[in-house]
């Protein structure tokens, strides 16, 4: 069977992403590993960046479903691609999230055995949360209510699918050589957490959340694998990532790429010609 590079590339990419980024939250919750938000963060910034690095000449490196679609809506991906692209994707972290499980199942029930923890009670989040996204983030005293976590998780994608137009577009010239964007792709993925954690956890990738949260629906979490009895799951964590890369896609296209294009006479004080 032929499997195309499309898929392949999306599969094993966000395989890897999310399995260095929820590994780093399972040693954080499990062990206390790693210390503060920005060294979680900053294995999700690496994780994201040699994800990219290892399979952009298999496909174009979305490794996120609101990646894909902002790219499309932009033009930059044929809607052909999409159907591969998104399966790629969510097999991929359904993967990593089976493959965390497998890892530190005998460290959860420990954890589970020495607090007293039921799981699929209220009190298990704090172990779910290595799968999947909840808000207010278990570990923080935010007060979020779900429009807000809304809000939270459409700018945070808003702001990575800007900054990912902005590095691989030749219209940029003030971006760095195509070789680096993986890297500053990766640290965006760190900042956006480092801002919107403490809220929501961070999701900003359909994909991320839905394979890994299955994986601890079918492991023994149940309802408490969801976030509230409202839909906070989908809206938050699949709908409004979606509407902020739509919405930077939009935003890039129509006003800050024709900005870009336009020839300058000066720039940061000196005289450049294209």
């Amino acid at each position: 069977m032929r499997v195309s590079r499309g898929f392949l590339g999306e599969l094993l990419g966000t395989f890897v992403l999310v399995l260095f980024g929820c590994g780093a939250v399972a040693i954080s919750v499990l062990f206390g590993s790693l210390q503060g938000l920005m060294q979680v963060a900053l294995v999700w910034g690496i994780g994201v960046g040699l994800a990219i690095y290892l399979t952009r000449h298999l496909s174009c490196a979305h490794l996120n479903p609101a990646v894909s679609l902002a790219m499309v809506l932009g033009r930059r991906m044929s809607p052909r691609k999409l159907p591969s692209y998104l399966c790629g994707q969510f097999f991929g972290a359904l993967l990593a999230g089976l493959v965390i499980y497998l890892l530190f199942s005998p460290s959860i029930v420990a954890f589970e055995t020495a607090y007293g923890i039921v799981r699929g009670s209220s009190e298990s989040t704090q172990l779910a949360m290595i799968f999947g996204e909840y808000y207010p983030n278990p570990g923080s005293t935010a007060v979020v209510s779900l429009p807000l976590a809304m809000c939270a998780e459409a700018l945070g994608t808003f702001l990575l699918v800007l900054m990912i137009f902005a590095l691989t577009e030749g219209c940029n010239i003030g971006r760095p050589d195509s070789a680096l964007a993986p890297v500053f792709i990766g640290l965006t993925v760190t900042l956006v957490i480092c801002l919107i954690a403490p809220l929501t956890q961070a999701g900003l990738n359909p994909a991320r959340d839905l394979g890994p949260r299955i994986i601890a629906w079918l492991a023994g979490w149940g309802d408490a694998a969801f976030p509230d009895r409202c839909g906070g799951f989908f809206w938050v964590y699949m709908l409004a990532p979606v509407i902020g890369g739509q919405l930077a896609a939009l935003f890039f296209v129509h006003l800050l790429e024709p900005a870009m294009s336009q020839v300058p006479t000066r720039i940061c004080g000196s005289s450049h010609k294209q």
